[in-house]
């Protein structure tokens, strides 16, 4: 080592034409292994040589040597600037190209290279915006604060979880809102034609139905606060950026939870630990949490299994309840323990259901598990399930920058629920009755031998759209009447309004139509709302069937199966007529046929696109899918009144927020200023 030194002192002597030709004879310094010799057991006789050394060395360089703010230590090249290379200047004056002394840091040396100093601030690469080269670019590169390592271990977990922060205390809950209701949930009922002749019977006669939320507006007002655990992958497969981008994610989270709020954190490596209990996110706790995320260090394996059992277990154990609850669990590869025991823990009752039912209904209430699968490596499959056992969403986060953005989508919903408990009750008249009710992942029952028909909606976010089409059987009509409407349907519904926990019962709606004896011709055009919502439906099933054809290995098929949806879809009547949800659906098939190009394409990004898809389709609700055609809210063209990709606008909101935020990030990145002050 002492000749590795001798050398290095030796080429920095030289004059810059002699050190560049120095600098090409010998190898590159390597950190790992220059901390590694360090660390090592030596003798007093060799450590003293060696202190000697580096110290003549540190003086040489700190006292304004010829080239000593011309050289990078690592690479021994040349450090102007000018020359197509970020620069990094230490807090102890050393100089060093920023690509070569970032890769040291990834490898755990937070030490200069030089003289050995500890610093306070280190250099770390952001992952490129684009898929484009950008190493060389100074936005990518940016200062962050070093985060201590703790003083104590964390502890271990105890052994129960019901240490639960109490919701009795006085606390400010006049949260800034997001989700107070100004009017009631609205229904509207459509039927696909508003004439059937007398003498007709119709087998399938669509009837829709569909709520609205109420619009919240922009007071202080009271909303109802959530309890929310988080359950993060800590592998060693998201060590770098990954993990680095998480935690900013999270404390993003954090930040923008109200102090009624409760928050609890889980990670998951080889084990599971709850790294954070559940906690009100008061300035207190929003800074212990923080402090409790950053600690985190990625190692191990993947163990999904544990994670999910952990976090379960602080929402079952918790001795008081928040009206809200969810769950958000994010991996970026497979479990590597038991991957059927993922499928047993996300599928037991005994863990998935909260036992506390609300007392109208008798029903249990679920813990929603939100799922996002964090770059190409992750097991589509298995968080796809686990959402859908759970009544949540599946959301496929194709690039590590978008993390941030997927997390803000799922939580502007989370903080602007307005209904719990939310029943549609659906009952025929004497002579019509319920084929089948299309809707989706929500259950749905046909009961009094298709005179009465149930869906259990549960949760609804503010200004959210539900639409389920009822099929209906209906019979001829004895007396042909030209103005007499004839009633269908009646829908009740009841729910329980989050914020002052009061059962709202709404006023009857009922769905009548004309039996004439013969049908007008503007009687005969079939409702565009409906005939839109069947599109939908249509183009799902064939995306469901497209999936199964490609997990067989007929790709070729898949693909054609999706070309005829399409052709069907575009020459539909709500199509022609400039739909926006039907421009949608047509941009979401040509994306997933294009990543069904062969099977290495649809094994990397071809699968969690659809299954994300399937997962917002299902629960008509905005997932993060790894593309463009949901990045921004399309309306609708028959009505004007949602926003195409179930997007809401509190989900808009906080999505924007995290995008001027992360915009404001990379400013400050190009003007070389800290940033990322919480982490």
């Amino acid at each position: 080592m002492s000749g590795t030194w001798s050398k290095l002192k030796k080429s920095l002597s030289l004059k810059s034409s002699v050190a560049s030709a120095s600098s090409s004879q010998l190898p590159p310094r390597d950190p790992i292994q220059s901390d590694s010799r360090s660390a090592a057991p030596r003798s007093p006789s060799s450590t003293t040589s060696s202190a000697s050394l580096s110290s003549r060395l540190s003086r040489t360089l700190s006292s304004g040597g010829r080239f000593s703010q011309k050289i990078c230590a690592i690479c021994l090249k040349n450090v102007r600037s000018g020359q197509g290379q970020a620069i990094f200047t230490a807090e102890c004056s050393h100089t060093f190209h920023f690509s070569c002394i970032a890769k040291s840091v990834n490898h755990g040396n937070h030490l200069c290279p030089i003289c050995r100093s500890k610093w306070k601030e280190i250099p770390f690469q952001l992952p490129a915006l684009s898929s484009h080269d950008h190493d060389n670019d100074p936005i990518h590169w940016t200062r962050v604060p070093l985060i201590p390592a703790p003083l104590n271990p964390p502890p271990s977990d105890p052994f129960c979880y019901s240490d639960d922060e109490s919701i009795d205390s006085p606390v400010d809950s006049t949260l800034p809102a997001s989700s107070a209701p100004s009017v009631n949930v609205s229904i509207k009922a459509l039927p696909e034609f508003p004439a059937v002749a007398a003498a007709d019977s119709v087998s399938d006669f669509a009837v829709l139905v569909g709520l609205r939320a109420p619009t919240v507006n922009g007071q202080q007002v009271d909303r109802a606060p959530i309890d929310l655990v988080t359950i993060l992958d800590v592998s060693g497969s998201m060590n770098g950026s990954k993990l680095f981008l998480l935690k900013r994610a999270v404390c993003f989270v954090i930040e923008n939870l109200g102090p009624a709020d409760r928050l609890s954190v889980v990670a998951f490596s080889t084990s599971a630990n709850r790294v954070f209990p559940l906690r009100k996110m008061t300035e207190q706790g929003r800074e212990e949490a923080t402090a409790a995320v950053n600690s985190l260090l990625a190692s191990g394996g993947t163990n999904i299994a544990e994670g999910i059992r952990n976090g379960k277990r602080v929402l079952e154990e918790r001795r008081r309840k928040n009206p809200v609850t969810s769950i958000i669990l994010l991996s970026d590869g497979k479990d590597t323990y038991n991957r059927e025991s993922v499928y047993r823990v996300s599928s037991s009752p005994a863990l998935a259901w909260d036992h506390n039912s609300n007392a109208s209904t008798n029903r249990p209430r679920v813990f929603p598990i939100h799922t996002f699968g964090f770059g190409g490596d992750h097991d589509s499959a298995v968080m796809h399930h686990i959402s859908d056992a759970s009544g949540g969403t599946f959301s496929f986060i194709e690039s590590v920058e978008a993390v941030q953005d997927s997390f803000a989508r799922c939580i502007g919903g989370l903080l602007s629920v307005v209904a719990h408990d939310l029943r549609l009750t659906i009952t025929t008249s004497t002579v019509s009755k319920i084929g089948s009710i299309s809707s989706g992942r929500y259950e749905n029952e046909i009961s009094d031998q298709g005179f009465r028909g149930v869906i259990n909606v549960g949760d609804l976010y503010a200004d959210e759209d539900k639409d389920f089409l009822v099929h209906l059987s209906v019979p001829t009509w004895p007396i042909a009447d030209e103005t007499t409407r004839t009633p269908l349907v009646d829908i009740a519904c009841s729910y329980k309004d989050t914020a002052s926990e009061n059962v709202v019962e709404l006023e009857m709606v009922r769905v009548e139509i004309k039996r004439p004896r013969i049908v007008s011709q503007a009687d005969s055009t079939a409702s565009l709302e409906v005939d839109r919502q069947r599109n939908r439906l249509w183009i799902v099933e064939g995306i469901a069937e497209a999936k199964e054809m490609a997990e067989s290995g007929n790709l070729e098929g898949a693909k054609a199966l999706l070309t005829e949806r399409r052709s069907t879809l575009v020459s539909s009547a709500s199509a022609q007529a400039g739909d926006g949800l039907c421009s949608w659906l047509e941009a979401e098939l040509m994306e997933i046929g294009e990543r069904m190009a062969n099977v290495e394409m649809y094994e990397r990004s071809g699968r969690a696109y659809m299954l994300s898809g399937l997962s917002s389709h299902s629960w008509q609700r905005a997932t993060t899918r790894g593309d463009s055609t949901n990045s921004q809210p399309i309306m609708n063209g028959a009505s004007g009144a949602s926003a195409v990709g179930y997007n809401t606008p509190s989900m808009v909101t906080m999505v924007t927020r995290s995008q001027d935020l992360s915009a404001c990030y990379q400013r400050d990145n190009q003007r070389g200023r800290k940033v990322y002050p919480n982490l």
